[in-house]
């Protein structure tokens, strides 16, 4: 296994949120096919060690997009563990929520204005296919950057935090694991009002929990 590399240091970084956020997507992008393979692949053992992944059997996981890394090798080992796999679809009518939707190697996809692979909207809109995000045991989110700290940072929408916002009160929630490649590690991150805390964060070369 290749040496960590030395997280991102923001001492000398002027810039905004905005500004660290591109640097970070540019930093993963970089990456190699082969590299983003590899990547995946540890990710994947690593996760397949976690308890809170061994015991899931509703599990929503995402496509990988911009130099994501890569959670669905994992789809097929929760399967045969009798495991629902679900994808997040933006949710139609809502301002920046999401559906979480069953899917299999037969759900009808199409690109949303971000130009991200979903399932179909009009799939989706039956409830027999859709799961609430309080009923899910388990949500593997991508995440731009994190610290060790276990604080991260999203694509910048609000996506994930305006749809998990139920998770700060009492009541049944999923556990949530962020999941990004080692080299979009920060020495430190700023926290927003808004950013909902994660139980952990995996990435090809570490486990972070808070």
């Amino acid at each position: 296994m290749p040496t960590p590399a030395a997280p991102l240091s923001l001492t000398s970084f002027n810039g905004s949120r905005r500004e660290l956020r591109q640097q970070l997507r540019r930093r993963r992008r970089a990456l190699s096919a082969e590299q983003r393979r590899l990547a995946s692949e540890r990710l994947c053992r690593r996760l397949r060690r976690l308890p809170e992944v061994q015991r899931a059997r509703r599990v929503a996981l995402y496509l990988p997009n911009d130099g994501e890394i890569d959670p669905t090798p994992l789809i097929d080992w929760l399967r045969q563990r009798s495991a629902r796999v679900y994808m997040p679809v933006l949710k139609p009518l809502s301002h920046n929520r999401l559906w979480f939707v069953h899917y299999h190697a037969n759900t009808p996809m199409v690109r949303n204005r971000f130009g991200i692979a979903e399932p179909a909207t009009r799939h989706g809109a039956h409830r027999a296919r859709r799961m609430a995000a309080w009923a899910l045991d388990l949500i593997l989110l991508p995440l731009v950057g994190f610290d060790d700290a276990g604080q991260r940072m999203g694509m910048g929408g609000g996506f994930y935090d305006r749809t998990l916002a139920f998770t700060r009160r009492p009541g049944p929630r999923p556990r949530l694991i962020g999941l990004a490649h080692d080299c979009q590690r920060v020495d430190s991150l700023p926290v927003a009002s808004w950013d909902v805390p994660l139980d952990a964060i995996a990435s090809d070369a570490r486990l972070v929990r808070p």
